[in-house]
Order: C-alpha cells, then sequence, then structure tokens
C-alpha cells in the first residue's frame, strides 16, 4: 500500500459503519487526511485494485464476505460548508444532507431543504444522484470536484453527470470530495418550517430508529415502490432476523442479528412475489457490495 497520512487500516469492520450492522470487513480502509492525501494513494495504488467510496452507510448493503480492495471514507477534513454567494454553497464530500441542509438555511438559501431528509453525505447522494419530497440532486447541483481513480483530481459540471432517477454517470472508483449546490434566496424562519415539516413527515411514516438501510427499491415509473411490495403480501415478511418494515414496505429491517445474506435474501424474495403479483420488476436501490460470505 502506499505511504499515507491519513490512516490506513487492514482488515477493517464495517458493520458498525453501516446502518444495518451486518457484512463483512474491508480489505483495507482509508481515511484520507484531505484530498492532496486521496489523490496521491490513488496515483500510486496500484491500477488492479478496486476503489469504493462509503459515506454513512445509510444506504448499502455490505455482504458478508467483506469489500476487496479499498474502502474509502471520508471523514472531518471533507465535512466542510462554506459559502460562496449568496445562493451558492461548497460543500464537502463527507457533510452530511442535515449539515448542508442547515447551513442553507443559516445563509439564506431555500431550495435545499430536501437534503435534511437523505441520510447519507454529499459523495453519496451526488453519486446516486439522491432526492426527497419532489426534489434530487440533479436540481441544485452546479458542479462537483471528482479524484478519479488514476488519482488525477477533475472537475464536473452537471452536465458530465448523465443524472437520471437515482444513478449518474459518475466513473467506477471515482471519490466525489466536494460538490457546488445553488438555490434561491429565501427567509430562514420559511426554510426551517420547511425543514420540520420534512422531518415530522419522515419521522410518521418511516422505521428511522432501526437498523435499517433507507429506500430498498427504486419507484418504476407510474408506482411506488412501498405500494407494489404491499400488495403482494410483504409487509412484515422475514426472512431469519431481518424483516420488511410493518411501518414503510419499502424499508428492510436488521431486528437484531440478521446476516447480509438475510437481508439481501428477503430483498430478493419480495421482489420474487411482486414481479408473480403484479408483473413488475422491482431495481434494488440499495447499493449492494463485496463477496457473499
Amino acid at each position: 500500500m502506499p505511504t499515507v497520512r491519513g490512516r490506513l487500516t487492514a482488515d477493517a469492520p464495517l458493520a458498525p459503519l453501516v446502518w444495518f450492522k451486518a457484512g463483512g470487513n474491508a480489505q483495507w480502509l482509508f481515511e484520507p487526511a484531505d484530498a492532496d492525501d486521496l489523490a496521491a494513494f490513488l496515483r500510486d495504488l496500484d491500477p488492479a485494485v478496486s476503489v469504493m467510496g462509503l459515506g454513512l452507510g445509510s444506504n448499502m448493503i455490505v455482504r458478508d464476505g467483506g469489500v476487496p480492495g479499498v474502502v474509502v471514507r471520508l471523514g472531518k477534513a471533507f465535512a466542510k460548508v462554506d459559502r460562496v454567494d449568496a445562493t451558492t454553497l461548497r460543500c464537502g464530500g463527507g457533510a452530511s444532507g442535515i449539515l448542508v441542509s442547515s447551513s442553507a438555511r443559516d445563509a439564506g438559501i431555500g431550495g435545499i431543504e430536501f437534503l435534511r431528509s437523505i441520510p447519507g453525505t454529499v459523495g453519496g447522494f451526488v453519486r446516486m444522484n439522491g432526492g426527497a419530497y419532489g426534489r434530487e440532486v440533479k436540481d441544485i447541483l452546479v458542479e462537483c470536484e471528482v479524484v478519479l481513480r488514476s488519482g488525477e483530481r477533475k472537475t464536473l459540471a452537471l452536465a458530465d453527470l448523465g443524472y437520471t432517477y437515482r444513478h449518474s454517470d459518475l466513473p467506477e472508483g471515482a471519490i466525489v470530495v466536494s460538490a457546488t449546490f445553488r438555490g434561491q434566496s429565501a427567509d430562514p424562519d420559511a426554510i426551517q418550517r420547511e425543514m420540520d415539516r420534512i422531518a415530522a413527515e419522515r419521522e410518521a411514516s418511516q422505521p428511522l430508529r432501526s437498523k435499517t438501510g433507507g429506500s430498498t427499491f427504486k419507484n418504476p415509473p407510474g408506482h411506488k415502490a412501498w405500494a407494489l411490495v404491499d400488495a403482494a403480501g410483504c409487509r412484515g415478511l422475514r426472512r431469519g432476523d431481518a424483516q420488511v418494515s410493518e411501518k414503510h414496505c419499502n424499508f428492510l429491517l436488521n431486528l437484531g442479528e440478521a446476516t447480509s445474506a438475510d437481508i439481501e435474501g428477503l430483498g430478493e424474495e419480495v421482489r420474487e412475489k411482486v414481479k408473480a403479483h403484479s408483473g413488475i420488476v422491482l431495481e434494488w436501490e440499495i447499493q449492494r457490495v463485496g463477496t457473499a460470505g
């Protein structure tokens, strides 16, 4: 492994770092000191070694056999949010949705409130075109800075990302180190009221205090994934300690000691039942990474 200024850990447990609290270890876990440290590391790393970014682990199943290669986790050095002008923020790739939306409120920048409801980091929701409550990242992104797998630093404009629903054309192995978001001038009190509304709606409808992974399946065109899962009789369905949430059918839960195989297997069972009932094939929204145990 190349020399680093940050922290490089072999055989690092990932279960504590993901919301499901399940799964195997990373062959290597790298927490870079800053973007230069990350760029130098990737430049000097054997090109055959795979690289994957990890944010808050809120939308991810880490399989029980762990993740080969290097998992990059952006820490506090990447969690800063700076105001660029009256309606624009530059946000580190490790900044949370709550931090970004709160910073926007304090700066009187509206239109970014929906990030309050996305339980992840800037890097993750830029890659996934994360969205909620009628808006998504493509509506606010100006540009992002990435470190490519080669170690090259590059700024990508919105048009370069090829955004579609929960998808971007961000290159494999690229790590988002910052993103610039633009909203519009708004009253901070009005922004706070909208953030409170979103928070209350999430609290009422989603199992937020559970070991879960966020929305499991993408909404097919013209349908809501949760309604299809419910209609197929999957509400409360279990496999070991993995369960389809009774509160919101598009969430899977780890009730205690579920393995990642239990969680992913339950998801595949739900997909089969939905297809048999409605003829619709649900696509996973949750990232599934690593190797089976």
